[in-house]
């Protein structure tokens, strides 16, 4: 245990002046760079732009196995996920090979076919055959899931799973010409003048920028975000229904069981972070490949196991709640550099920027409107939403984003909210509710639990139970839009080539409640009683 890292901040977000070193990404090569010029020195860009290099492809997308697996057997899990986790590797080295490669794409029309997805396909086959020996090994039934190896290409998107419109099938070669984004007008070759990204006033290659935001994907890293992934809230038509198509719903009402639990468990002040998933990718160093912040259990880690969760300590003002929740971390994207700058998962992946501390950090369970809940049974694993939404699409996706004021007005999921003077970034996520009352966790970590439905029942003779409720505050200074750039933007962690999309935002929950503990809550809830 002890991997979890905790870091004081304040003495190393340091803001980069003229430039931070170029920090190349080993396997891939990637060079992430934060050089932030004075307006003036852009008048050189031009000489030094990387043809068309930023109009062309941003992204990789990759079929996700994992949501494929719906039936793994136990004695093949720990092989499978380690497999998976090294999927996600593969994606992260293609994608830094893409982003470092700009000047080579500019000259050969096939070179990301040939150079970076081929390869990507050729390597993602063998992984995937090993699963298939893994769970034939023990006597399961492997699905054909060779048909998955083969990835695509795709312009930047700003609607999250980008699968139509911007989605390149040939190869790898873009046939237009170039990159366009919220209806900007193309200048031929790729560039774009307007419509949320600018191309000219940065060189790819090398590292250099200069205007203060890197072409290509925008954002300090280079991957996002850009102006398109932001809304001024108070422009937007209210809209203010919470989740995603039937994701995310609330499960209370006015009729059920219509007491709460809300347990105070604090905004993670002493910098409990890692950049695993024990959930996913257990035994899996950086399996996330972002930084995630934990509130809770203090021992969660990649090598954690459930009597070492069940035993650790926890931040939670009621010691009973030993449950882990843990959401990746919000950054501020002003020059500076945290701890984890040249950390895997961290700057060395584009998560880049002050890390920032939620204000509050609000878990409450409520109940169910069509009845009572049922307890949660000790262990249980629930992930909600897709850190991949972007490049997989919305099917999980589970995503609220809004500000202090507006929560009851205005509910956003592919954009992050500009609030104004006095308002708070805040985050709000409702957990899947209903059980199949058998097991803690599934194949693809999800058909275990589910949602409810539109009236609140649950489906498939699943079992009603608390459903966990999440609502993040921060306090971040409202981003400028200028020229078509977003000015100190901020974002959440994602894997590299979800390009920090709104839409990929996500939380974990492991329930580690003690016995008793549970049972007050499951009580509380269905007498109509709020508790903590």
């Amino acid at each position: 245990m002890g991997r979890n890292t905790r870091k004081r901040r304040s003495s190393m977000a340091t803001k980069a002046v003229a430039a931070s070193a170029a920090l190349a990404l080993g396997g891939g090569g990637l060079i992430w760079a934060n050089f932030y010029a004075s307006a003036h020195e852009s008048k050189n860009s031009a000489q030094n732009q990387t043809k068309a290099a930023a109009g062309q492809v941003a992204t990789i997308a990759c079929p996700d196995v994992g949501q494929k697996l719906t039936n793994v057997p136990n004695g093949a899990r720990q092989g499978v996920d380690r497999e998976l986790a090294l999927l996600d590797k593969q994606i992260t080295e293609a994608y830094a090979r893409l982003a470092s490669t700009r000047q080579a794409q500019a000259n050969d029309p096939g070179f990301v076919q040939n150079a970076i997805v081929g390869p990507l396909k050729d390597k993602r086959a063998a992984t995937i055959d090993r699963i298939r020996i893994n769970i034939q090994r023990v006597g399961g039934q492997a699905q054909n899931l060779s048909q998955f190896a083969a990835c695509t290409t795709q312009t930047a998107q700003t609607n999250a799973g980008g699968q139509n419109g911007g989605q390149q099938q040939n190869g790898g070669q873009q046939q237009n010409g170039g990159q366009q984004q919220n209806g900007g007008q193309q200048q031929g070759g790729g560039q774009q003048q307007n419509g949320g990204q600018q191309q000219n006033g940065g060189q790819q290659n090398g590292g250099q920028q200069n205007g203060g935001q890197q072409n290509g994907n925008g954002g300090q890293g280079g991957n996002g975000p850009t102006a398109a992934d932001f809304v001024d809230i108070t422009k937007v038509q209210g809209n203010a229904q919470l989740g995603v198509g039937q994701n995310g719903l609330p499960a209370n009402g006015n009729s059920g069981s219509r007491g709460t639990f809300t347990t105070k468990c604090g905004t993670n002040g002493n910098d409990n972070h890692n950049t695993d998933n024990v959930i996913v990718a257990p035994g899996v160093t950086n399996g996330a490949h972002h930084l995630h912040d934990y509130v809770g259990n203090q021992n969660n880690d990649a090598f954690a196991s459930d009597q070492e969760l069940a035993g650790a300590g926890t931040s939670c003002q009621n010691q009973g709640d030993k449950s882990s929740y843990f959401w990746p971390v919000l950054r501020l994207q002003d020059g500076s550099q945290d701890f984890d700058q040249n950390n895997d998962g961290g700057g060395k992946e584009g998560n880049v920027g002050k890390i920032l501390q939620p204000a509050q950090a609000q878990l409450k369970f409520v109940g169910n409107k069509r009845g009572n809940v049922v307890a949660m049974p000790t262990a249980l694993r629930i992930i909600t939403g897709d850190a991949k939404a972007f490049v997989n699409g919305n099917a999980n996706a589970n995503v609220n984003w809004s500000c202090t004021g507006f929560e009851n007005k205005v509910q956003l999921k592919d954009k992050y909210p500009i609030c104004p003077q006095g308002s708070q970034v805040v985050r709000t996520t409702n957990f899947q509710s209903c059980w199949d009352g058998k097991n803690i966790d599934s194949a693809n970590h999800r058909t275990h639990v589910a949602f409810v439905q539109g009236d609140g029942s649950c489906a498939n003779g699943f079992k009603a139970i608390p459903q966990l409720q999440v609502r993040l505050v921060y306090n971040v200074p409202a981003p400028k839009i200028q020229n078509g750039q977003v000015v100190n933007p901020y974002a959440v962690d994602t894997f590299p080539e979800n390009l920090h999309k709104p839409i990929t935002d996500h939380n974990d929950f492991i329930n580690f409640f003690s016995q008793n503990l549970m049972n007050k809550m499951v009580n509380c809830i269905n007498t109509g009683k709020n508790c903590q």
